[in-house]
């Protein structure tokens, strides 16, 4: 708890550099006491990703494997532990969410998502090592310091990563009753601009080409796209055009959010939207975006997934596994064909909300639950 707080009390905004710097040499020093060979990777834009590794060299006189069979750490790829430390919260947000415990819950800015789940992989690491259980494989922990915004600057690294892994293990916020992610909607984003004419809406409206109007026709066709009974939504989720009442305005654009269940769904939303066509004769229409996370399937999820909810039941508690909407750069692991589970990090409510908070007692199960996957994977 004392850890979890001083990291929650850092503030952590994504496009604050200074911030996320600082936060990334906190964690690089906790996993340096754990003597953990640590790099900080640094990057002038988001801030400074951080990259530690774990028994990566022959095992020390005295460790044991669990299970009893030899460590062979040399040659096996390593598990890979995916973090993020960046937050939704602006500067400023502690001093009216401060760390505070009540009712056997601890709130603060990013505490479920997901400053816990980071704290939950340092204990896991340090009770194997107390006990001296070795994993069969080193274990690597990729904290990215912009997952809030897309993994846009770090994506090619958490690819790389992935790809030089075995299994990929996510140390996101557990879904609602702790359960699980056993699998994740894609993600996209696609941006409308429509160009129409400027004329005066008394005197003169029939030789301007109203931009709203136009972008209201497109939307139109959007919402028809979505097949929610099946978790395929779009949202128009901002829009903007006109400068005044009594302007037809020239200019519109919106922004639709994209969540797609399934990998093949991708193609068909993207042609869709990027065939799209002005209906006025005399507008322009550019579109922009496109899918940026595939879904993480079921399919990637489930071996992992059955071992968990047996370790768990070792340690006297029950897993389920849950889909969500939300995406995380377990998508990106999982669409490259690594097995992949999400979900392990705290259990709690609130992320991205002013009531974000874990529930205290449900920490080191978690923190358990992760070690005796390092264990046994």
């Amino acid at each position: 708890m004392k850890l979890l707080r001083e990291a929650v009390e850092i503030e952590s905004p994504t496009y604050s550099k200074p911030d996320i710097d600082r936060v990334a040499r906190f964690f690089a020093r906790e996993f340096r006491r754990l003597r953990g060979k640590v790099s900080l990777l640094e990057n002038s834009t988001t801030g400074a990703a951080v990259i530690a590794e774990f028994w990566g060299k022959p095992r020390a006189a005295g460790s044991r494997r669990h299970g009893g069979k030899r460590a062979t750490t040399g040659a096996q790829k390593p598990i890979l532990l995916i973090g993020h430390h960046d937050t939704v919260w602006s500067k400023g947000t502690l001093a009216r969410m401060p760390f505070r415990i009540r009712g056997g819950r601890a709130y603060g800015p990013g505490i479920l998502d997901m400053k816990s789940g980071i704290v939950q992989a340092i204990a896991a690491v340090r009770v194997l090592q107390t006990l001296a259980i070795e994993p069969a494989s080193p274990v690597r922990c990729f904290l990215n310091p912009e997952e809030e915004t897309g993994s846009e600057a770090f994506r090619r690294e958490i690819e790389r990563e992935s790809r030089r892994s075995r299994a990929v293990l996510v140390l996101e916020p557990a879904a609602a009753g702790g359960a699980l992610k056993t699998a994740r909607k894609g993600v996209g984003e696609f941006r409308l601009t429509v160009q129409g004419r400027s004329a005066h809406a008394g005197i003169d409206p029939a030789s301007g080409i109203n931009a709203i109007n136009e972008l209201a026709r497109q939307i139109l066709k959007i919402e028809k796209l979505a097949q929610p009974r099946r978790g395929l939504t779009l949202n128009v989720g901002v829009v903007e055009g006109g400068t005044r009442p009594n302007v037809v305005p020239e200019l519109a654009r919106a922004t639709v959010d994209v969540r797609i269940p399934r990998a093949q769904d991708r193609a068909r939303i993207e042609n869709k939207i990027f065939a799209l066509k002005a209906v006025h004769p005399g507008a322009q229409l550019k579109v922009e975006g496109g899918i940026n996370r595939p879904p993480m399937e079921r399919a990637m999820t489930e071996g992992l997934f059955r071992m968990a909810k047996t370790l768990a039941g070792q340690l006297g508690f029950e897993v389920e596994g849950a889909m969500t909407g939300g995406g995380s750069d377990g998508n990106l692991s999982a669409a490259l064909g690594i097995p992949t589970l999400d979900g392990l990090g705290g259990v709690g409510d609130g992320a991205h909300a002013v009531h974000e908070h874990v529930i205290i007692r449900g920490l080191p199960r978690r923190a358990a639950l992760l070690a005796a996957l390092l264990a046994t994977i």
